[in-house]
């Protein structure tokens, strides 16, 4: 399963660990997802996504249907 939240779209980024001594290696940042089951009411089911928590507070705030069509 891919690490991109299906509502806002973010994904990973890379960058570098450095150690003391200065050496650089690669690493990645992977936003933190959770699988979500949301009520949709105009189709009277739920649908399981998996959500930012970021995105997770912006339906709980403004619901979904306003966030998707955003």
């Amino acid at each position: 399963m891919s690490k991109v939240c299906s509502i806002t779209g973010k994904k990973g980024l890379t960058g570098n660990n450095v150690s003391h001594a200065n050496n650089r290696t690669k690493r990645k940042q992977m936003p933190n997802l959770q699988k979500k089951r949301i009520w949709i009411e105009e189709e009277k089911r739920y649908v399981t996504l998996k959500v930012s928590t970021e995105a997770i507070k912006t339906i709980d705030k403004k619901g979904l249907k306003a966030l998707l069509k955003k």
